[in-house]
């Protein structure tokens, strides 16, 4: 491979991983091509700016746009690696769509040459990187392509999925290990090459379809644990006590580690990639197909219970704290709170408010409900009652006496000490 300073790469895909991604590499020297169907996105990364929130990115992609090493486009153009970076949603009865991805590969197909490695790094359903070389052997019949020829294959195909925590996407990109599964085993060592130049973690090489279960069984993994917390808060619940005390008591025992529960599970893997799992082996599923189940229907639950709070006080004007997946971001995929928040705006209308410290307007899924967009302290001023639904900084930092008056519920624990007098269980505090 080419040394770092003539080396071409085209990223398609600039969203949260695939800007990052294409950023890192371009600190490396490497001349690096970010492509988008997106006009917004394409003029925004030009001018050396960010379309998404992520620590430190914004000053990253300023200076690799200012040395010449990114630019973006809508178009393709020959590169010596191609690196796939677009969304895999879940389409009817969650069966897992690739077409990006097929989209993406057909995309490169007209720039391929000898030499040139396509990586995959969307995750997928097992078998997908298999699905995109037979797709690049139909449309490049001239190139031997891994897997469809005899001997040696003009181009390397591998898949290496991304397993960033969003957040810290810029540390965990070079500092997290990578699972590089090739068509073959020489197209993995090719891929190998590539994650050494900006890859500080070790790089383990297997089999494509062994990478892509691996990425899947982390994030179902992780569904299960959750949905056993989730599941726990229900009980709780039920039986009238304090789940985050049962919690912490439990989590003193050497071998139990316990998540904490929510409103539900949201971002774009943990929600989506366990159906991928789901669809492919149905009988064998029935922990993870559970597990999706416990967790969509805690949403489900938290808006019954909030909507009987907001209906129980006629008059309360009610603050929904957050809209995000999770804490700290500005990543509305599959989000729960957002959910939720939805729901309540529809019921009640302008009795919502909405505080989302990493917004500037609300989603559209919140348009024409009569829910307006306020900063924090508004809401303390203006409101009765407050339903926590992200674990942002900002509201952890909420002293007592600016909430001990207002009724709360508390869907992410994060008040231990707010006045709940006669509510035991879930985290539904109402104050007196």
């Amino acid at each position: 491979m080419v040394s770092d300073s003539e080396l071409k790469v085209a990223v398609l895909g600039l969203g949260y991983i695939g800007l990052p991604t294409a950023a890192v590499i371009a600190r490396t020297g490497a001349k690096v091509l970010g492509v988008d169907v997106d006009a917004h996105i394409v003029e925004t990364v030009n001018s050396g700016r960010v379309h998404i929130e992520e620590i430190d990115l914004d000053g990253l992609v300023s200076g690799v746009v200012a040395r010449g090493n990114l630019r973006a486009s809508l178009e393709i153009a020959p590169a010596e690696v191609f690196v796939i970076a677009v969304p895999t949603p879940f389409g009817e009865n969650h069966a897992p769509d690739i077409g990006y991805v097929l989209k993406a590969a057909t995309t490169i197909a007209v720039v391929l040459k000898p030499g040139d490695v396509v990586i995959l790094e969307s995750t997928s359903p097992v078998g997908t990187t298999e699905k995109v070389a037979e797709l690049l052997a139909r449309l490049r019949t001239d190139l031997r392509i891994p897997g469809h020829c005899t001997g040696s294959a003009d181009v390397a195909i591998a898949y290496c999925p991304e397993r960033v925590l969003p957040g810290r996407i810029l540390v965990e990109l070079i500092d997290n290990d990578r699972v590089i599964g090739g068509i073959t085993s020489r197209c993995a060592r090719k891929a190998l090459q590539f994650y050494r130049r900006f890859v500080r973690g070790a790089c383990v090489t297997t089999t494509a379809k062994a990478a892509e279960m691996t990425k899947l069984s982390e994030n179902a993994f992780r569904d299960v644990n959750i949905a056993f917390a989730n599941e726990l808060s229900l009980i709780a619940e039920r039986m009238g006590v304090d789940v985050w005390e049962v919690i912490r008591l439990a989590n003193r025992h050497p071998r139990v580690n316990i998540l904490s529960p929510g409103p539900g599970v949201g971002g774009h893997c943990i929600a989506v990639d366990p159906w991928f799992l789901v669809s492919a082996a149905p009988e064998q599923t029935p922990l993870i197909r559970t597990a999706r189940e416990v967790n969509d229907g805690k949403v489900e639950h938290v808006i019954a219970k909030a909507a009987e709070m907001v209906a129980a006080h006629p008059r309360t004007r009610v603050a929904c704290l957050g809209l995000a997946f999770k804490a700290n971001i500005d990543d509305f995929r599959e989000s729960p709170a957002l959910k939720v928040a939805t729901a309540l705006a529809q019921r009640f209308g302008d009795r919502i408010v909405i505080v989302e410290p990493y917004a500037d307007a609300l989603p559209p899924a919140l348009a024409d409900t009569g829910a307006v967009l306020i900063d924090v302290d508004a809401a303390l001023e203006s409101c009765d009652a407050l339903i926590v639904l992200v674990d942002h900084d900002i509201f952890r930092s909420i002293p007592l006496d600016e909430r001990a008056d207002k009724q709360v519920y508390d869907t992410r624990g994060i008040w231990p000490d707010q006045p709940r007098p006669g509510i035991a269980g879930e985290a539904l505090r109402l104050a007196s």
